[in-house]
């Protein structure tokens, strides 16, 4: 509730002297004050509104008066708007002025970004289920960067990868906060409107949707909002901008309420517990303020919740339902093998459903929720009783009492099952808690045994295969070249692409059901990231390893931690490739029971190592943290309930690396152990560095001198970059040194004085002879400088294809060589026949100077080489006058 001027009246400003607010509730009316919000100064959101119009909450009218009290006349939507301090600067936040035929509409701008976002619900509930029926969808608009699309269809299309991650980031915190028996379909849509490059509207994204879902008419229980966190020189920072993100060592996305946690998801550069403790909670600091400063906007303009609509099971059915299952449930429960226990417990619903419809308890048709008393149903009206005239006075109401006896009630058997399954998760965590066993028999901090095996696939250039417990993953590892890199398209007008990439793959067969396979869904995406962001640290430098690496991991059983089992897996399918990582990496899913003294413990939130899929649905918490031995590189937090705090945070972090620690020990343990070498079936990459005005050289005219290499030496590609490296990939040594030696003679820089033998003649001009002394290197030998002699044309003397010694004596201002015959031969008397019949068996002789190949590099192991020059290439050139090899 608002705050009355009399108590926080430091915390108002004068309103301007026409209008004042009037809120439902509110008594004095503010007529001179304008509400900030309950956050302290100096730090205060200012409210404000625009127009005047009328808009319902909770049953009432808030309208905008006049100063003397007269109502003022309506001239167009009310702007409401609040500005909210996060970090070091406000985000703007404003509603109420488009977008209000949805339930509620928000506009959030945070420096020069703006994301818009929507929430409406259906007009009729859905059918009864265990999962609330809400759709989210985020979108970021080209226009918003000032581009367009590049394709055929000048629109966006399907949601790509990274705004699929967005809408699990809007949509995870979200759900918890949903009440149960909720059923009215609810549709999130956000769109990023304006994007200045520099806030990044994902976070934003996150607060937009919790501040829409709270003006709204859902029944959710608390408000949301998200920020990121970096840290940076060892400062956290709030919301940091993309310039700083680049520097940050931490990239930490969370949302919760203004009491608790919600969701985290992040990668960092392997820092400690205790750090990524530390960045939560600054986190939930700013999160808190935001909250508080919503409130008071819903406080202003909210609409009122439909908890009308909630529509719970009654509590009888949860007391036929353990009446029938009790002993038959706990036993079923134990049963260690998830899909014998799945079936037994399928087959004792149904015996549930049977017995309680055998007894007239479940109805046949399909009304959903819980059905009235059957004699509301199928009672008729009882007929009005005829009174005589003069006997009562006329108005009088003569009520005849009727004996009604307690009619049985009837259940929909949709409600029967949603009742099974929450009894089930009842009588499992009773389980855990009262008998400190799990189902398949472990303690809360034991994991289950683990089985590697590396090289599994023999033409694979890596691969492995992962079991932990019931939960399987093959991983696979292909290397290429650059043009197998994942090319990225933003709203920044730029051209990325990832040369590290992880693909999550979970058939219908991994958990034994038939299903759906194709085009990966969210889930998918999510935990393909998750598990790509934990083994991204721990890869070589480009310079050092220049190949493009794809990770696919594919789900062959599943029973929990399935993203985990892809780190672990993939993690050894690399090194399995010859990657050479800095160190290995794990993961491992934690669990918990956040009230144990329901089921007569202490009250003491009990943490999971290790959980399986039942210990999942039924838990409060999935956390997932991946890692070394001494820090974490990758987390994901999931909350089914509202709120996890600090200190149980830190409880099932530090419990999590005391099991990652097992499990990279039990990973050294790989039988077969991983190869660590590169395959013979993998590509040779080779990468030098030269001159960048001589890239142009490698390239040629529209790419023919390029193609033409590619054509002659059999290599699969050629990356020549304007920074001067060129990048040879190629399928063996031989392909590879024949295309290095190409690009050598094409880059060299010739001296004046320098002899070139055995040079082709290319052309003959009636002043003299095209010489090509290198491939694609040609100078001009002028007629007057072939021989000693006087030549009338230079057909005289050669003809195209013939070879010649030339020497180097003039390079102009264009950069074109001018070649001498002449001035090799030994006697000016000599003939030009005789000096072509002596050089025609020679052999050429090329010089490579240090300028010109500044490095070269070539990955056929895990460790970086330095090539050295060629025989031919450290030779000294026999000639009749000296030379110099020096560098330019």
């Amino acid at each position: 509730m608002l705050a009355s001027p009399t108590t926080l009246h430091h915390l108002l400003l004068p309103a301007p002297p026409h209008l004042a607010f009037a809120l439902p509730h509110a008594a004095p009316p503010l007529h001179a004050w304008l509400p900030l919000s309950r956050v302290a100064p100096p730090r205060v959101a200012a409210l404000t509104h625009g127009s005047s119009c009328r808009m319902r909450r909770r049953g009432t009218r808030a309208k905008v008066v006049a100063a003397g009290g007269d109502e003022a006349s309506s001239s167009g939507p009310t702007k409401f708007s609040v500005k909210i301090p996060v970090g070091n600067r406000h985000i703007l936040v404003e509603t109420g002025h488009i977008g209000r035929q949805a339930s509620a509409s928000v506009m959030v701008t945070d420096g020069e970004t703006i994301v818009y976002c929507s929430v409406c619900m259906a007009d009729t509930p859905s059918d009864p289920s265990d999962f609330f029926p809400m759709s989210v969808h985020y979108q970021e608009r080209l226009s918003a960067a000032g581009r367009t699309s590049g394709g055929f269809f000048k629109r966006e299309g399907r949601a790509k990868d990274h705004e699929v991650l967005v809408c699990r980031l809007i949509d995870r915190p979200l759900r918890p906060t949903m009440p149960k028996g909720f059923y009215y379909e609810t549709q999130i849509l956000s769109w990023v409107f304006s994007y200045d490059g520099i806030h990044s509207p994902d976070c934003v994204a996150v607060t937009a949707a919790g501040i829409a879902m709270a003006l709204s008419e859902v029944p959710n229980k608390q408000t949301i909002a998200g920020v990121r966190i970096g840290m940076i020189n060892d400062q956290f920072v709030v919301n940091p901008t993309t310039e700083q993100m680049e520097d940050s060592e931490l990239d930490l996305m969370m949302a919760g309420t203004d009491s608790a946690i919600l969701m985290i998801e992040g990668f960092c550069d392997f820092l400690t517990e205790e750090k990524l403790l530390q960045a939560v909670e600054t986190g939930q600091v700013a999160i808190r303020e935001i909250c508080k400063a919503i409130d008071v906007l819903v406080q202003t303009c909210g609409k009122k919740k439909m908890v009308e609509a909630i529509n719970l099971p009654p509590a009888e059915l949860y007391r036929h339902v353990e009446d029938i299952s009790g002993d038959e449930l706990v036993k079923a429960l134990q049963i260690k093998e998830k899909i014998p226990r799945r079936k037994a417990l399928s087959a004792l619903e149904e015996k549930v459903i049977m017995i309680l419809s055998e007894q007239g308890y479940v109805s046949k048709d399909e009304l959903s929720g819980p059905i009235g008393n059957l004699a509301d149903i199928v009672e008729e009206e009882d007929e009005d009783e005829v009174i005589e005239d003069g006997e009562v006075d006329e108005g009088d109401v003569h009520i005849k009492p009727v004996s009604r006896k307690p009619h049985r009630q009837l259940f929909s058997e949709v409600d029967v099952k949603l009742v099974f399954k929450e009894v089930s998760s009842k009588y499992l965590r009773r389980r855990i808690v009262e008998g400190e066993k799990r189902s398949d028999g472990r303690s809360a901090c034991e994991l289950r045994p683990i089985n590697s095996q590396c090289g599994i696939l023999p033409r694979a250039h890596g691969s492995a295969l992962f079991t932990r417990g019931e939960t399987q993953a093959l991983a696979v590892v292909t290397l290429g070249d650059y043009q197998m890199a994942q090319r990225i398209d933003t709203l920044v007008d730029t051209e990325e692409s990832k040369s590290f990439y992880l693909q999550y793959t979970f058939p219908p067969s991994s958990v034994g059901e038939v299903g759906r396979t194709g085009a990966p869904n969210r889930r998918e995406i999510g935990h393909g990231m998750l598990a790509e962001r934990a083994l991204e640290p721990v890869l070589p430098a480009e310079v050092d390893f220049p190949y493009t690496i794809r990770v696919e991991s594919t789900i062959t059983e599943s029973n929990g931690s399935s993203s985990m089992a892809s780190v672990c897996g993939g993690c050894l399918a690399l090194q399995d490739a010859g990657v050479s990582i800095k160190f290995p990496v794990a993961g491992i899913a934690m669990g918990l029971v956040l009230d144990t003294q329901e089921f007569g413990g202490d009250g003491t939130p009990l943490i999971l190592s290790d959980i399986t899929g039942s210990e999942d649905a039924s838990g409060d918490m999935d956390l997932k943290v991946a890692g070394s031995e001494h820090g974490i590189s990758a987390f994901q937090m999931d909350i089914k309930v509202v709120g996890i705090t600090l200190p149980v945070m830190e409880q099932a972090l530090l419990q999590a690396r005391d099991g990652r620690k097992h499990i990279l020990n039990e990973m050294l343990k790989c039988s077969p152990p991983p190869s660590k070498a590169l395959s013979p079936h993998a590509p040779v990459i080779h990468v030098m560095k030269v001159k960048p005005n001589k890239v142009n050289l490698i390239i040629g005219s529209g790419g023919r001198t390029i193609k033409s290499i590619l054509e002659e030496t059999g290599v699969y590609a050629i990356d020549a970059r304007d920074d001067g490296t060129v990048k040879i990939t190629a399928r063996d040594m031989e392909s590879l040194e024949k295309s290095k030696n190409i690009i050598t003679n094409l880059t060299m820089v010739p001296k004046v004085g320098e002899i070139f033998r055995n040079c082709e003649i290319k052309t003959i001009a009636p002043y003299g002879a095209f010489v090509e002394i290198a491939p694609g290197r040609e100078g001009l030998c002028h007629i007057s400088e072939l021989s000693s002699s006087w030549l009338a044309k230079a057909e005289d003397a050669y003809k195209v294809g013939d070879r010649i010694d030339v020497k180097l004596i003039e390079i102009n201002d264009k950069g074109q060589l001018r070649l001498s015959c002449k001035a090799l031969l030994p006697d000016a008397n000599q003939e030009p026949g005789s000096i072509k019949q002596q050089t025609s068996s020679s052999v050429k002789e090329k010089v490579v100077y240090k300028d010109d190949i500044i490095k070269m590099t070539t990955r056929r192991s895990k460790r970086k080489k330095e090539v050295e020059p060629s025989a031919a290439e450290n030779a000294t050139p026999k000639t009749l006058e000296n030379s110099t090899a020096d560098s330019p």
